[in-house]
């Protein structure tokens, strides 16, 4: 085996409130039997999906890659406990390892459990009143097609083992500028319904998540190069064009 990409995991925050146990079995033991097989198969490199929910809500922003690592969700625990177990291998057993953390991919084929498809999909499907939890939290959004091109580079790039990096754009949004730049895209009015079940804890909610890509700039050579306003058109015209696949009525945890 030359590279792994270990994108394996459990991701909807809400149904890790739910169900924490099989978080720990997929996002920990998981990444456990991967960090095994490639140890056992002398893979050259392997490349650990992580997440920027491990940093929790930042002491200061940007966030950088030494910022503390903070399980504020049962999802955030498992993967710092994966992201841990990346680095005792490398530490240990010399496994090849390259971790990084991108902040809220979108883009086409995305499910409805992530926000911008939860807006597109009841707008195009004509609804008035968009059902969404908390409207103040801020997101790093990056379009699907820069993070997979960061995934490229951190396979290719020598002398990177051991090492982690972010995927953002440097910029972060609100939730309700999403719905404002979502409705703005299409061409639509519509307002906000906040339901009680779309809420997470209070201690458990992140309130901002805006990255540092400058290590992922000067190191990979990666930057995102897709703007939020035209990665939303893409997204938007894709899903529009599969709208039958989609259930505007259904909230996925």
């Amino acid at each position: 085996m030359d590279t792994v990409f270990h994108l394996a995991a459990l991701i909807a925050i809400p149904y890790s409130y739910t169900a924490p146990e099989s978080f720990v079995d997929t996002n920990v033991k998981g990444t456990l039997n991967v960090l095994e097989g490639a140890r056992r198969a002398g893979c050259r490199r392997v490349v650990n999906t992580s997440t920027s929910e491990v940093y929790g809500t930042p002491d200061s922003i940007p966030i950088c890659e030494t910022h503390p690592l903070h399980g504020q969700s049962p999802y955030s625990a498992s993967k710092i406990a994966a992201d841990k177990l990346c680095e005792a291998y490398h530490c240990s057993f010399k496994v090849p390892v390259v971790t990084l953390r991108p902040f809220n991919t979108y883009g086409p084929r995305q499910s409805t459990r992530a926000v911008l498809p939860t807006i597109l999909v009841q707008l195009l499907a004509g609804k008035k009143g968009v059902k969404l939890g908390r409207l103040d939290p801020k997101r790093d959004l990056t379009f699907v097609a820069d993070t997979v091109e960061g995934f490229v580079k951190a396979a290719e790039v020598p002398g990177i083992e051991g090492e982690v990096f972010q995927l953002g754009t440097g910029k972060a949004v609100s939730v309700g500028e999403l719905f404002d730049a979502a409705c703005a895209a299409l061409g639509v009015k519509a307002r906000v319904i906040q339901e009680q079940e779309r809420l997470r804890p209070d201690d458990s909610e992140v309130m901002v998540l805006l990255s540092d890509p400058s290590k992922a700039r000067s190191v990979l050579g990666w930057e995102a190069l897709v703007s939020l306003e035209e990665g939303l058109r893409r997204t938007a015209l894709w899903m529009g064009k599969h709208i039958h696949l989609y259930d505007p009525e259904r909230y996925h945890r």
